[in-house]
């Protein structure tokens, strides 16, 4: 790992999003058009050069596919970008399985049950209120996804406080995006607050997987070892 070019990664990620989230701010269409796409190849890159786990890079990657088709205004291009994310929420998935069983953090089961239960009833409520606004052909896609998505943002709570932070914001950020498919009353800039809640996800969930990644117990001396040291 060259420590050097991960910072250069990351702060060019920090520098692209900002101008992605100066250009939604001004409503200058052209700058979010050519910094959107830009991110999570950066963000994907640091994860790669910090040696992160090929699912974390994978999921960035699907992210950012996601990202390209989003900028399409077509139903076709909606869904194919929500397949996309949703692959992503997999491979995030089957990482913070992974990634809480070689962590040394373990949350207390009582907590573990609770937010669950939250979730599930954040998930159920959010699909409840969003049902009749959506379009009909979306209906089944949107409540699908955002079971995974829910999903994804619990099973982020198993890898500590920064992980979970990114986890509830990705989940925030999806939910600004149904709520103007639905015709919801917006919030001005919509696509703003998205970008930033999204681009604020994104890293918060890369720097949760590689903290926890780097709080791994150290392995068991071996017996011999034991016995070497033993006065």
């Amino acid at each position: 790992m060259n420590p050097r070019h991960a910072r250069v990664l990351l702060a060019s990620f920090a520098l692209l999003a900002a101008v992605d989230l100066v250009s939604l701010a001004a409503g200058y269409d052209p700058g979010h058009t050519v910094a959107k796409p830009l991110l999570m190849p950066l963000l994907a890159a640091h994860a790669a050069v910090r040696r992160g786990p090929a699912p974390l890079v994978a999921a960035l990657l699907f992210g950012w596919a996601g990202d390209i088709l989003l900028l399409f205004d077509a139903d076709a291009a909606f869904l194919a970008g929500m397949a996309s994310f949703a692959a992503g929420h997999v491979c995030y998935l089957m990482l913070f399985r992974r990634t809480a069983r070689l962590s040394a953090r373990s949350a207390p089961r009582a907590r573990g049950a609770w937010l669950a239960g939250a979730y599930g009833v954040l998930l159920v409520g959010t699909v409840a209120l969003l049902w009749p606004g959506l379009p009909a052909g979306l209906r089944l896609p949107v409540a699908g996804y955002s079971l995974l998505l829910t999903a994804m943002a619990y099973g982020a709570t198993r890898l500590g406080p920064v992980a979970a932070a990114g986890g509830a914001l990705f989940l925030l950020s999806d939910t600004l995006i149904a709520t103007g498919v639905a015709d919801w009353p917006q919030l001005p800039r919509p696509d703003f607050w998205i970008m930033l809640t999204y681009a604020a996800a994104q890293y918060l969930l890369v720097r949760g997987v590689l903290g926890a990644l780097g709080e791994r117990p150290a392995p068991t001396a071996a017996y011999g070892e034991l016995r070497s040291t033993t006065p």
